[in-house]
C-alpha cells in the first residue's frame, strides 16, 4: 500500500507556494516551517487519501493525495442524493411519490431494507433510508423511479459529475458495490459535498439525522461522528472490502463550516479519529494558512494515479497468525481423536472370538477286589 510521509510533502508545499510569495521575510517563513514542523510531527502517515477544507472560503486547510483515484463505496450515495434534490426541485417528482420494490432492487446485497417485489414506499423515506441506512435496494429503486432504468441514472450521474468538475470520477452504478472502474478521488468527493449544501440548503437536515424508522424496526446511522464530536452535521460513510472505510464529514462551530474526506481507513474507529483529527486540525487558527491559500478547484497539490488503491488485504482478508495457527493444531487433534475412536472400533469387531477349552476328566476305573 502506498503510504507518504506527511513532513516532505508540506515542504513541498511551502516551497512550491514560496517562490510566488516574494514579500515574505526570512523571520516569517522560518516561523511557518517550525509550526508546521511540530505539527507534521504530531500526525502518523495514513495508507488512504484525505482532505479538509473550508466551505465558506473553499480553502484547503490540509491534503493528502487528494486527487489518488480510489472506490467511492457508498460515498456513491451522495450523488444519488444529489440527483433526487434536483428531481425535487425541477418538480419531476414529490416526497410522496411512491418507490416501487423491482426484481433487480431485491436481488441487490445488503446493506438494504429486503422489501418484496412489488412493495412501495414513499421517496421521502426512501432518501431518508438512503443516507441513513445506506440501502441498496432503495438506491436501484430511485434509480428506476427518476432515470427510468438503472443505466440512464447512471448516465445522469456522470454528467452531473462532469458540470461539477468532478474531474476524476466515473459512476457504474447508483449505490457504490463493487465495481472495478467506478472510482473517485477525495478532492471530487468534497467538490459533491460542497454542491450538495449550496445547492439544496433546504435538503441538508436530511444528513444529521441518527437513525430512521421503517415499519416497526429502528435504523441507526452507520456515521458515528454524529454521536461523537461537537457540531458535527453530516454527511456519509461507505465500505466495500476494496475501498476500506470512508467518510464524509461535515461540522460547523462558530458559524464556520468544514468539510473532511478521508478514504481507505482500516476500521470504522480509525476513520472516526482520522476525521476527528483533520477537523480539529481545520478549526484551530494557524496564521500561515492565509499566507499560502490553496483553492478546491485548484490542481496545484495533483496526485492522479493509474489505477485506484486497494484494501482488501488490510480490511478483509486478515487474520492474525497465531490465532490461525491455533486453529488448526486444534482442528487436527480433533481429526486425530476421533480417528482413533475409530480404529479402535473396527478392531474390537474383527477380533475373533477365542474358543473355550474344553477340560476332558479323566475317568479312574476302580478295581473291586473279590472276597477271600
Amino acid at each position: 500500500m502506498h503510504k507518504v510521509s506527511l513532513k516532505p510533502r508540506f515542504f513541498h508545499f511551502l516551497e512550491m507556494h514560496v517562490k510566488r510569495a516574494s514579500s515574505l521575510t526570512l523571520a516569517c517563513l522560518f516561523a511557518a516551517v517550525i509550526t508546521c514542523t511540530s505539527l507534521v510531527s504530531a500526525q502518523k502517515a495514513h495508507a488512504g487519501p484525505a482532505l479538509v477544507f473550508d466551505n465558506e472560503s473553499n480553502q484547503i486547510l490540509y491534503a493528502e493525495d487528494p486527487d489518488q483515484l480510489w472506490h467511492p463505496a457508498s460515498l456513491t450515495k451522495l450523488m444519488t442524493a444529489y440527483l433526487v434534490f434536483e428531481a425535487l426541485k425541477a418538480k419531476k417528482v414529490t416526497m410522496e411519490s411512491k418507490l416501487v420494490t423491482s426484481k433487480t432492487a431485491r436481488k441487490q446485497p445488503p446493506s438494504k431494507i429486503g422489501l418484496p417485489v412489488g412493495a412501495t414506499m414513499s421517496l421521502k423515506k426512501g432518501i431518508e433510508v438512503l443516507i441513513v441506512k445506506s440501502a441498496n435496494d432503495v438506491a436501484v429503486m430511485i434509480a428506476e423511479k427518476i432515470g427510468g432504468s438503472v443505466k440512464g441514472f447512471v448516465n445522469k450521474m456522470n454528467q452531473t459529475a462532469k458540470r461539477l468538475d468532478m474531474r476524476n470520477t466515473e459512476f457504474y452504478n447508483p449505490h457504490g458495490l463493487p465495481h472495478p472502474n467506478q472510482v473517485t478521488t477525495a478532492r471530487d468527493m468534497a467538490m459533491l459535498a460542497k454542491a450538495l449544501i449550496r445547492d439544496f440548503p433546504e435538503y441538508n437536515h436530511l444528513f444529521t439525522l441518527g437513525s430512521v424508522k421503517v415499519g416497526k424496526r429502528r435504523m441507526r446511522s452507520h456515521n458515528d461522528l454524529l454521536r461523537t464530536y461537537d457540531g458535527a452535521d453530516g454527511m456519509k460513510t461507505g465500505f466495500i472490502c476494496d475501498s476500506g472505510f470512508n467518510v464524509v464529514a461535515s461540522a460547523t462551530r462558530g458559524g464556520r463550516r468544514l468539510i473532511a474526506v478521508v478514504l481507505g481507513a482500516k476500521s470504522t474507529k480509525s476513520r472516526r479519529e482520522r476525521a476527528t483529527s483533520l477537523l480539529d486540525h481545520g478549526f484551530k487558527t494557524y496564521w500561515w494558512k492565509t499566507l499560502f491559500p490553496i483553492n478546491l478547484g485548484l490542481k496545484e497539490m495533483s496526485t492522479v494515479s493509474a489505477s485506484p488503491g486497494k484494501m482488501r488485504k488490510y480490511v478483509c482478508n486478515y487474520r492474525p497468525k497465531k490465532k490461525r495457527k491455533y486453529r488448526k493444531k486444534k482442528k487436527k487433534k480433533l481429526k486425530n481423536v476421533k480417528n482413533k475412536k475409530a480404529t479402535t472400533k473396527k478392531v474390537v469387531k474383527k477380533k475373533p472370538v477365542k474358543k473355550k477349552k474344553v477340560v476332558k476328566k479323566k475317568v479312574v476305573k476302580k478295581t473291586v477286589k473279590k472276597g477271600s
